[in-house]
Parts: structure tokens; C-alpha cells; sequence
């Protein structure tokens, strides 16, 4: 009969069970997020106990564990160095499935879960929220596999920017960096796939944690005409750090010196190098270097506290050691925190602008610049202070500090550290040369 021909596609068996896969892949994207924090948190608690019981261990605990969790990376799971977004980056750019395997197998997502906490343990200025995508987009690429679903793109896409809604509590932040960062388009037939898995996801963290935002409901206003001087000042400085951050993780990682690529063909004994300088910097600092920097950052952006002068420039360089070491870990809270410990620096300076404005607009302005990515930037800061007063100052301070970046780093980050990612060209034999 003729009506057959023109079922409706939305009946399909097929199609249902796409969305089935969809359904519980985000499902699982958000009960592994919620697993991958709390795990996080009590890493990091030991590491903050081990340091109060025993001042100096860290001289020892520190360089060892950098050394162990180097070498178990390069030596069994490559793809689970560092933040993860360069991995899932180059697994959407591949057409070939055993890479894309290779960077979001089950094995590797496992490996990243474990060893990001063991960073913690150990010390290291990282972050769950990075690795929490590439756990996303792992998540949604075995669970496509598992059902026989051929095309992967989108689901990975989704399974990302669910990864970021569930981490930060924050689903238009998760929507914006699919699209900003990821996907660096605006690519309309996977919306309701990404906003989907992000509802899906972030609705599984909420059922369990709460509808909480992450940094605390922050207050910050600025009232007066002058208050607006903050913005230039605050893009320019947070331009300036994060495109230098941007850039020499870029040239330490891709295009060291040749100091730096002599120690770095050890990959143990640079690790151990970058962990003894990052153990200096956490007992010297009694652990503001080490961690994700949450609890300093909500510190100063909830209760405007001041942070010490030294925090935000310890942060960063333990931040960059920890990130070009090697080793597990993202850099998503580091930044916001040096941002924050940038911020308080100008408080005693800028002393006619609310401290906590001024922390909120540099925490924006820093992270903006290392990701250049100011729309996810502003709505993850939003999302994660519950402050809808500081819109524009913040959108304003993001864009510009995000050119500037663009101006010492021209490549962003992510994007750049993905080529080491991509797939290795396969070298043809050389057929044997004819006697004459």
C-alpha cells in the first residue's frame, strides 16, 4: 500500500533505537561525572591530609608520583596525558575508527578516571572538569559502539558537552563549548542531540547533588561609572598571562627549546623534574599550588576574600608544569583559580572597585584568554556564580581579553595540542629499485 511509502521517519525502528542508545549513553555521561567528582574531591583531601601530617613528604611523594604516572601514561595509555579536549578534538577530526578507538576507548577513559585522582594525590594543580569530556565523549562513543551506530560524530560531540554540564552543574556553558570549542561551528543538525545530552546528563547530576551552583551564589555589582575601568584593566592583564600561559604550554609541549627537548625525550625523569618544582611550590605555599584551586577561588569570589599576593603566579606556574609533564589532569579549575589569585592582586590597588567584581571580571578574563573561547567563558563564570548582574562587564572582558590572547597565541590551545592526536602517517615501502 501507497501510505508505507510515506511512513513517518519518527516511527522507525531504526530511529528509536538511536535514541535509546542517546538516552542511557547521557545517562551514564552523568552518573560517571558525579563518580569522577567525588572521587576527585576525596583525592584531593588525602593529598591536603598527607601534607598536614607530614610537611615534607611532598620533596619525595610528589616527584615519584609524577615520574610513576608519566611513564604508565606514555608507556600503556597515551591518549590519557593531560586535559583530554585535544584527544576528543582529534577523535572528531579522524575518519578512522581504530584511531578514534584509540582516544576514547574504555580502557583509556578508565586510565583517565584513575590516574586524574592519583594526580590529585600526589599534588598536582589539575582539574576533573577537562578530563570529564573526554570521560563524556568516551562514554557516548562506547555506548554507539555497542549498539552498531556507525556514525559517532555527533554522539562524541554530545557526550562532551554533557561531560562539561554535569562537571560544572553549568548546561548552556556545556551547549556554548560544543559549539565554540569542539565543534568551532554552529552546526544545526546535531543541536538537539548536544542540548538533549546535556539536559539528560546535567538532570542525573542535579538529581544527585543538587540544583547547586558551583562557586556559590556571588553578589558582585558594579554601580559607578568608574567601576567600568576594571574592564580594560582586568582584559589586559588576563589577556597578557593567559595567551603567555596559552603559548608556552603550546611551545614546551609541540615546539620546546632544546634544553627542554633534551630532558623531555625522558619522559620520567622531566616529569620528576616538573613534580619536585610543583612539591617546592605546594610546601612553600602550605598546598595553595597544588589541587584544583576550588576552594581559594570560592573563597574569593563568594566571600571576597583577599588571596595572598603570591597565589595566582604559584598557581599558574605549578599549573603549567602539572599540564607539561605529561601526566592526567585538566586545567579548567587551575585557570579559574589563577584568574581569581590575579584578580586579588589588584584589590589593594584598585582599591574603588568591589573585590569580588574585580576577582569575577579577572577569573573570566585569565580563562577566556587560555581556552579563547569568551562565550564559554562568561556563561561557565555565570552559570557557576548564579550572578546575572555582571553580563556585559564580563562578556566585554572576555572578548578583549580573548584578542589579545589571540595576539601573542595565534592557534587555541586545545586545538593546537590536538595534532599530537592525530593520526600517525602510515609511510609506504619503497618498492626495490630495477637493475640497469
Amino acid at each position: 500500500m501507497r501510505l508505507r511509502r510515506y511512513r513517518y521517519v519518527g516511527f522507525s525502528r531504526r530511529v528509536w533505537q538511536r535514541r535509546a542508545v542517546f538516552l542511557l549513553g547521557a545517562i551514564f555521561v552523568g552518573l560517571a561525572a558525579v563518580g569522577f567528582a567525588k572521587l576527585s574531591d576525596k583525592a584531593q583531601a588525602l593529598y591536603y591530609a598527607i601534607l598536614n601530617q607530614w610537611h615534607w613528604l611532598p620533596l619525595v611523594m610528589t616527584p615519584l608520583g609524577f615520574v610513576a604516572l608519566a611513564y604508565v601514561t606514555a608507556r600503556w595509555f597515551p591518549a590519557a596525558a593531560g586535559s583530554g579536549i585535544p584527544q576528543v578534538i582529534a577523535a572528531r577530526a579522524s575518519s578512522n575508527p581504530a584511531h578514534r578507538q584509540s582516544l576514547l576507548g574504555w580502557q583509556t577513559m578508565i586510565a583517565k578516571i584513575v590516574m586524574t585522582a592519583l594526580a590529585l594525590v600526589v599534588g598536582a594543580s589539575v582539574g576533573r572538569e577537562g578530563p570529564t569530556v573526554q570521560v563524556g565523549a568516551s562514554v557516548m562513543f562506547a555506548v554507539a559502539s555497542f549498539a552498531g551506530i556507525g556514525r559517532h560524530n555527533g554522539l562524541v560531540l554530545a557526550g562532551s558537552a554533557a561531560g562539561i554540564a554535569a562537571a560544572f552543574n553549568a548546561p548552556i556553558a556545556g551547549i556554548l563549548f560544543a559549539i565554540e570549542e569542539l565543534a568551532k561551528s554552529f552546526a544545526g543538525r546535531i543541536n538537539d542531540i548536544v542540548i538533549a545530552s546535556v539536559a539528560i546528563a546535567g538532570g542525573v547530576s542535579w538529581l544527585i547533588l543538587g540544583n547547586y551552583a558551583y562557586f556559590g551564589e556571588v553578589s558582585a555589582q558594579m554601580i559607578r561609572a568608574a567601576d567600568w575601568s576594571a574592564v580594560p584593566i582586568c582584559a589586559a592583564i588576563g589577556g597578557v598571562m593567559g595567551g603567555l600561559f596559552s603559548r608556552s604550554l603550546i611551545t614546551i609541549t609541540r615546539r620546546p627549546p632544546s634544553f627542554i627537548a633534551a630532558l623531555r625525550k625522558e619522559p620520567a625523569v622531566f616529569a620528576g623534574i616538573c613534580g619536585l618544582i610543583v612539591a617546592i611550590l605546594s610546601i612553600a605555599t602550605a598546598g595553595y599550588a597544588s589541587g584544583n584551586g576550588y576552594g581559594e577561588t570560592r573563597a574569593g569570589l563568594l566571600l571576597g576574600e583577599q588571596l595572598p599576593f603570591w597565589y595566582g603566579p604559584s598557581k599558574l606556574i605549578a599549573t603549567m608544569l602539572s599540564s607539561a609533564s605529561g601526566i592526567p589532569g585538566g586545567l579548567f579549575s587551575p585557570s579559574l583559580a589563577v584568574g581569581s589569585g590575579l584578580g586579588s592582586m589588584l584589590t589593594p590597588v584598585v582599591t574603588f572597585v568591589d573585590p569580588r567584581a574585580l576577582m569575577l571580571l579577572m577569573t573570566v578574563g585569565y580563562f577566556a584568554a587560555v581556552v579563547q573561547a569568551p562565550l564559554t567563558a562568561v556563561v561557565i563564570v555565570m552559570e557557576m556564580t548564579s550572578d546575572r548582574n555582571m553580563v556585559v562587564p564580563l562578556m566585554a572582558t572576555a572578548l578583549l581579553a580573548a584578542g589579545i590572547s589571540r595576539l601573542i597565541s595565534r592557534q587555541p590551545l586545545y586545538h593546537a595540542l590536538s595534532h599530537a592526536y592525530a593520526p600517525k602517517p602510515q609511510h609506504k615501502e619503497a618498492s626495490p629499485s630495477r637493475a640497469s
